[in-house]
């Protein structure tokens, strides 16, 4: 029963569930605002009414789901100070700096500009609206990168001194924080990853539409749009992908090496494409593998050494003491796949849909419930890429600095976690129902009835004051 009550343990878990569930509409926010503004203009550049459909359209969904990602990530806010205050006291100087510019700056602008967006329709000039969601738009993948900016510094920390009198961590070069390599690498990845679960999602409204035969010209507009955003987006995922790799492996070598289950230090290194393990994880039992592909993917060269855990685990006991310093293999190694599976698969299933209505053909029924069903695949794989990101670093809060057992709350009990935890649990998963069948409702209702005519001229633009 006490094992239950392990604050540090519900802490752990607490902020795990809360910042995937915020992420849940995290890249939905950033890669539908994008959409939005590209939707609309082309309305305002072509005139068509059927980009005007959709702008409204997906701008309901991204409405909707921005609503509930404000909500669900001031909770993390309050995280670090009520459940992880050893961890704020020691970094907060450093790790506090990008998250106030996110919410004086960025956040700031969006909320400002969101406004002018929903009430502005029939108020503000064609381009000055149009002005206003691109600055939205703009204003989240700041906000973005400021937060990760703030995630980087827990992954490679710079930018900083410790002042042994305070015994802290004190602020010395923001520059230095702000550019640090791991948020230069992983800004791009998170954000095209994110344009990619817009993307499916306007693919799939699209498809249950066309699947019943309504909207059939505006919705294949929207199929075709979602489908080849899906495959650029892809394509950048990828490539940053491939750099964020080789940051990893200067800056946390422990995490590439558990994300190959590399026991042994290897050159040339092989990609594992499945792989088993002793218990203990101390080698490996069996494993299907890809020659030369993880030299290239860790050093761009075919016969680069890539370090195994073993021999990583002896230099960090040299290095920072005794201690277990891997990362639990599996949930690294399987999150990883997944990831990749996952994205892999989001992008060749826009790509057989691309091919299979080419010329205004119309597939068979299948299609269009696997372009529906496939709408999640890209937000699990974020989902299961940041649990990657974060158990990688484990056992540090602070990669060298701060193990996560001492960022804990020295007088925060496991029981009031554990009520938070069942508390907030229940909560948010009240609000993911309501939330999807807030979007669910949007997506099946379509166009609104105003939406109708088929002479932009004869919209009653009092009508378009509102999203809802």
């Amino acid at each position: 029963m006490l094992e239950w009550l392990d604050p540090l343990a519900l802490a752990r878990w607490q902020f795990g569930l809360t910042t995937l569930y915020h992420f849940l509409f995290v890249p939905l926010t950033i890669g539908m605002a994008l959409l939005v503004a590209l939707l609309q203009t082309a309305w305002v550049r072509t005139g068509k009414l059927k980009y005007l459909h959709l702008t409204r359209l997906f701008g309901r969904i991204f409405l909707i789901n921005f609503a509930m990602g404000v909500v669900t990530g001031i909770v993390q806010e309050f995280q670090f100070g009520m459940n992880w205050s050893d961890y704020s006291r020691f970094v907060g100087d450093v790790f506090g700096a990008p998250l106030a510019m996110e919410g004086l700056l960025a956040f700031f602008l969006e909320a400002t500009f969101i406004g002018l967006w929903i009430f502005g329709w029939d108020k503000l000039p064609a381009k000055l609206h149009l002005a206003s969601i691109w600055v939205v738009s703009i204003s989240t993948m700041l906000s973005a990168y400021f937060i990760l900016a703030a995630n980087a510094f827990m992954q490679n920390p710079v930018g900083f001194t410790i002042n042994e009198e305070r015994g802290r961590a004190e602020l010395t070069d923001i520059v230095a924080v702000l550019t640090n390599p791991v948020v230069l690498a992983s800004f791009p990845h998170t954000i095209f990853a994110a344009i990619m679960f817009a993307a499916v999602v306007v693919v799939a409204v699209a498809a249950y539409h066309l699947a019943r035969g309504q909207y059939d010209e505006t919705m294949r507009t929207a199929l075709r749009f979602g489908g080849v955003t899906n495959l650029v987006a892809f394509a950048g995922v990828a490539l940053s992908g491939d750099q964020l790799s080789l940051v990893m492996v200067a800056t946390q070598p422990m995490k590439m090496a558990a994300a190959e289950a590399l026991y042994e230090t290897a050159g040339p290194a092989s990609f594992s494409i499945f792989s088993l393990g002793t218990p203990d994880g101390s080698s490996e039992i069996f494993s299907i593998r890809v020659p030369y592909l993880l030299s290239v993917l860790s050093t761009q060269t075919l016969t680069g050494e890539v370090e195994g855990i073993n021999d990583l685990q002896a230099q960090y006991v040299e290095q920072f003491g005794p201690g277990d310093y891997t990362p639990i293999i599996w949930v690294t190694y399987w999150s990883f796949r997944w990831m990749i599976g996952l994205g892999s698969l989001a992008a060749l299933i826009s790509a057989v849909g691309l091919w299979l209505t080419r010329g205004g053909r119309t597939p068979a029924g299948w299609a269009w419930k696997v372009a529906i069903w496939a709408a999640p695949l890209p937000m699990i794989a974020s989902l299961v890429g940041w649990i990657f990101t974060e158990m990688g670093r484990q056992p540090w809060l602070v990669f060298g600095l701060m193990k996560t057992e001492d960022g804990v709350s020295p007088n925060v009990t496991g029981l009031e976690v554990l009520i938070s935890l069942v508390v907030f649990t229940v909560l948010y998963g009240a609000l993911a129902v309501v939330e999807f069948r807030l979007i669910k409702k949007a997506a099946i209702e379509g166009p609104k009835e105003w939406e109708d005519h088929s002479d932009a001229d004869d919209i009653d633009h009092s009508k378009l004051a509102t999203v809802y």
